[in-house]
């Protein structure tokens, strides 16, 4: 997997306003069907989204989500980030408003992919530098050049 084609420029948006869970969702499902081939409309990639929601939530604390699932025909792993000037309720195991959400969706059939950059989001995200640094971007050029340097210090990446 190349990572940076994973996180495209126009797919992190920063300073964004956005009043609920599923307003960001549907940001978020637009953001990461944009680029599908096959004419992959973003109704499929938020009802996804939803669905893994409804599994459980994926907001992991500090005011963190990350929405993510797996579709048969999604033909690439494809990542998406959305950073709110203010949190929003998404329902946190430390009832924290979230405002840094960052998303994916990958093909069916790569489950190594999909678990690697939960893994290795979750890792980095788990440390409060790291959280620092992100909340701190000024562009979105610094947060994508961040999110790539994370996943690359994974040791999965190579491989997936």
């Amino acid at each position: 997997m190349n990572i940076a084609d994973l996180f495209p420029l126009q797919h992190i948006l920063i300073d964004e306003v956005y009043q609920s869970r599923k307003r960001v969702l549907e940001v978020l499902a637009g953001l990461l069907a944009d680029d599908q081939l096959g004419g992959k409309n973003s109704t499929h990639i938020y009802e996804i989204l939803i669905e893994r929601e409804r599994l459980g939530c994926t907001a992991i604390g500090h005011g963190i989500a990350i929405p993510h699932g797996r579709d048969s025909e999604t033909l690439r792993p494809r990542g998406a980030l959305i950073r709110l000037t203010d949190g929003i309720d998404f329902g946190a195991p430390d009832n924290q408003p979230v405002n840094l959400i960052i998303g994916f969706i990958v093909p069916e059939d790569c489950p190594e992919a999909h678990l690697m950059l939960l893994g290795s989001l979750a890792q980095h995200l788990s440390n409060s530098d790291d959280r620092e640094a992100i909340m701190q971007a000024q562009s979105p050029e610094r947060v994508r050049n961040l999110v790539i340097e994370w996943l690359h210090d994974s040791p999965t990446t190579e491989d997936a």
